[in-house]
């Protein structure tokens, strides 16, 4: 079943390191809500006739700024428009400093059913670093409030990658993670984007990102104490607890239809993608004054659609299966590239087994340019 994605572009401060599209001005907040509703209405068929949607994401930005009448609003936009799955997984991301009691009552007084939390660390100096908006204190407390309240599937995000003099601290905060018992967590590599303070630091000689091998270093100790403390890799940068996987990303993986709403949101209906305009202005006035999505379109190749299916089956632990590449597709990677797969499975960078190409942990080091040789294939085609 397809999944629903909307995109809250809203933020009380900006992360250094954050290249999404987001404002931290709430002058237009009440006016994009109703512009979600209205989107809603206008592209409600994107999915086909009376779809139901199995998963529901709140992504951002940050969600947890709306207030429960908007969020009201919008489920009731929803439930007019689409069938909702009983079993429905519906998450929203939020951040630690904004879980107080009242705001976690309303939530559970909500259809959410999931939390994803931004800590990204539980080290003060780093928060600071990053110009997170909370405190390590809240990261804790976030936590364990929103387990109070009753909201036992959750997810926390972590940073690793970030620069300091050895692994003590990012050993911590895996472990406080651990600590909490949550069942799921997404763990990603400081990345140093052009258009972001940091990128900009960069440039000028003030923020250096830690080596290579650092970074590569603490991905290996963070496969290591994943494993040590039960969890499951099922994507290159997200682990859980056995049957825990967050299925709306897992259907992103495996190419299920979504339709996103929003500035800067995405939606793929299988054959093509829609890409909304990254701007809250132009979004608001289209769609509430015109009537229009202001988005571009894009009808997706074989060859687009075999690079896609490429990119996300080998970030997971499914791996990529060369029938359905070769039958579905139209891309036989092993009659096209026989020697860079023996490379593969010789190097010790991924296994072979009943045509299902997988990495192996020093493969998701170098999935980056492994994709990127494929690709070149693909792209030959």
């Amino acid at each position: 079943m397809p999944g629903l994605y909307l995109h809250i572009p809203f933020c009380k401060q900006a992360c250094h390191y954050c290249d999404f599209h987001f404002s931290t001005s709430m002058a237009l907040k009440s006016r994009l809500v109703e512009a979600l509703v209205q989107e809603l209405a206008l592209r409600h068929a994107y999915l086909g006739a009376a779809p139901t949607l199995d998963t529901i994401y709140f992504g951002g930005g940050t969600p947890s700024l709306l207030t429960a009448a908007e969020l009201n609003t919008i489920f009731e936009a929803i439930h007019q428009h689409f069938q909702v799955a009983p079993q429905a997984e519906i998450t929203l991301e939020a951040n630690p400093d904004d879980l107080t009691a009242a705001k976690l009552r309303e939530l559970a007084a909500s259809p959410v059913n999931r939390l994803s939390i931004g800590l990204q660390s539980f080290h003060e100096p780093h928060l600071r670093l990053m110009n997170r908006a909370h405190s390590a204190s809240e990261s804790l407390s976030g936590v364990r409030a929103a387990q109070d309240a009753g909201f036992e599937n959750i997810s926390v995000d972590l940073i690793y990658g970030v620069p300091a003099p050895d692994h003590r601290i990012w050993e911590q905060d895996m472990q406080q993670v651990f600590d909490l018992k949550v069942p799921h967590l997404s763990c990603y590599a400081l990345t140093i984007e052009p258009d972001t303070v940091f990128g900009r630091r960069q440039r000028k000689g003030t923020f250096i990102a830690p080596p290579d091998d650092f970074v590569a270093q603490q991905f290996e100790l963070l496969l290591t104490q994943m494993r040590v403390h039960g969890y499951e890799q099922y994507e290159i940068s997200n682990f859980c607890q056995s049957g825990r996987e967050s299925r709306h990303n897992s259907n992103y993986w495996r190419g299920i239809p979504y339709l996103g709403l929003g500035p800067s949101a995405h939606s793929f209906d299988g054959v093509s993608r829609q890409y909304t305009v990254a701007n809250n202005t132009q979004y608001v006035t289209a769609v509430l004054e015109h009537q229009e999505v202001p988005a571009t379109y894009e009808v997706l190749s074989p060859t687009d659609r075999a690079n896609e299916y490429l990119m996300t089956s080998l970030r997971t632990a499914r791996g990529c299966d060369l029938a359905y590449l070769r039958d579905a597709l139209g891309l036989d990677l092993a009659s096209q590239q026989p020697h860079y797969l023996q490379q593969l499975t010789q190097n010790g960078w991924a296994t072979l087994r009943q045509e299902v190409l997988v990495l192996t942990d020093t493969g998701k080091l170098l999935a980056d340019q492994i994709t990127l040789e494929l690709f070149q294939a693909a792209d030959a085609e």
